[in-house]
């Protein structure tokens, strides 16, 4: 799935670059696939291990990112490194802004995807108005590149959103979510070999890959009881990270996704079908149509919360007692998250917001501190609590907090703690 072969005419400002981006084979799907899910595992790891809170996480990442993009835009050539640490960044920060819109700010998942979807078709009708041309294969001037760079933000927000919404509305667990994706890109592959627009097929399938990999990567990551594979999101992170790693350094000895000749000197013809462009897009429109379709008809199917998780923060699989949550856990440890959480909803009491979101960011490294020795004691009940503190964690950070419900998480974790 590549670019337009459509002959354009070049526009005479911008500085002329080699192409800076790779060539579009087989390995440039699979460490796509490999960034979005480390967008995904490792933003959640990267968050919980700061403390910071999901606003100040992202703006650390987004200052990472405007160094390491400076340092691709001012390359005069595709460098398999520094491009691929770009993908990677964007992916992570793409993920953490549509967390800080859903988490913290209570935007609702169809808001931000119907914004993002917005906002990309902007960005590709400007891009297209400046350029007369989206293909990947000639990103050969800054211009180009800045269009290139702030699409592929776009794709990763995008993605994010419509996959946790995907969620939202079926209540499907991460393993079951990715076939939708998987079969979407499968039958953009099909269209494309049958002759739709390149342009159109490799952007489609490069928005598909982001919830692909997001719900890999929660699959992955989630507890058994959450129907995952437990390896947790910091292992998850580290294994393909590494995987990334490996694979950059193979393409940086081969050079086989090296696009080497400069494509905005010597353009090349036209080689596509319009009638059979026009049949397919009446395809993938249909095949939108039956996405759609299939989506509301499991929106409309009884299930239980997305992710494993009420609104009450506590795991749709199970409702435990204190005596159960607790009773496979050291008393000592108990006591200590009890002691912090009781400390916490002292400081809302008076009135004191700002100390209770520092007496929280104790409980959370606490509960991480203790995950490795706790869940193996007690899958289940480990779980229910981590949801139980999920949930005082997101309304003692909100943006906008709401005492009463505040009070009301942290209560409902006392409670569970006994």
């Amino acid at each position: 799935m590549t670019g337009t072969t459509t002959r354009e005419r070049m526009p005479a400002t911008g500085r002329t670059l080699l192409n800076k981006v790779p060539e579009v084979t087989l390995w440039f799907w699979i460490i796509k696939i490999l960034c979005t899910t480390v967008g995904e595992s490792f933003a959640d790891w990267i968050n919980m291990t700061l403390g910071v809170g999901l606003e100040m996480t992202s703006v650390i990442f987004t200052a990472v990112l405007a160094v390491v993009l400076l340092w691709q835009m001012r390359l005069t050539r595709y460098r398999p490194v520094a491009y691929w640490l770009t993908v990677v960044l964007v992916s992570i920060t793409g993920t953490l802004y549509t967390d800080v819109l859903t988490d913290d700010l209570q935007v609702p998942l169809a808001l931000s995807t119907s914004v993002f979807a917005a906002t990309l078709a902007a960005v590709f009708g400007i891009w297209y108005a400046r350029e007369r041309t989206l293909s990947i294969h000639s990103i050969a001037t800054v211009p180009r590149e800045a269009f290139y760079w702030l699409a592929v933000l776009v794709t990763f927000a995008l993605g994010t959103a419509a996959g946790d919404w995907t969620l939202e509305l079926t209540g499907w667990a991460p393993g079951i979510s990715v076939l939708l994706p998987l079969g979407l890109i499968a039958a953009v592959v099909i269209g494309w070999r049958a002759g739709a627009n390149a342009v159109l097929s490799f952007w489609l399938a490069y928005i598909l890959t982001r919830p692909l990999g997001a719900n890999l990567g929660d699959w992955l990551a989630m507890p058994s009881t959450d129907h995952g594979l437990g390896l947790g999101t910091a292992l998850t992170s580290v294994i393909f990270l590494a995987a990334i790693l490996a694979t950059v350094v193979y393409l940086s000895v081969t050079r086989s996704d090296v696009i080497e000749e400069n494509r905005q000197s010597d353009p090349p013809t036209v080689t596509a079908d319009p009638r059979r462009e026009r049949l397919m897009l009446a395809y993938l429109g249909a095949v939108t149509v039956a996405a759609g379709l299939l989506l509301t008809w499991a929106a409309a199917q009884p299930h239980a919360a997305p992710a494993g998780e009420e609104e009450s923060g506590a795991p749709a699989s199970q409702e435990l007692s204190p005596q159960q949550a607790t009773a496979h856990f050291p008393a000592a440890e108990v006591a200590r998250f009890r002691t912090i959480a009781q400390d916490t909803l002292n400081k809302l009491g008076s009135g004191d917001q700002e100390g209770a979101r520092g007496r929280v960011t104790d409980l959370e490294s606490a509960w991480d501190d203790d995950q490795s020795t706790l869940q193996p004691m007690d899958d289940t009940a480990w779980t229910f609590l981590d949801g139980r503190i999920d949930a005082v964690l997101k309304t003692v950070r909100a943006n906008s907090p709401d005492r009463a419900a505040e009070e009301q998480a942290l209560t409902a974790l006392l409670t569970s703690l006994g």
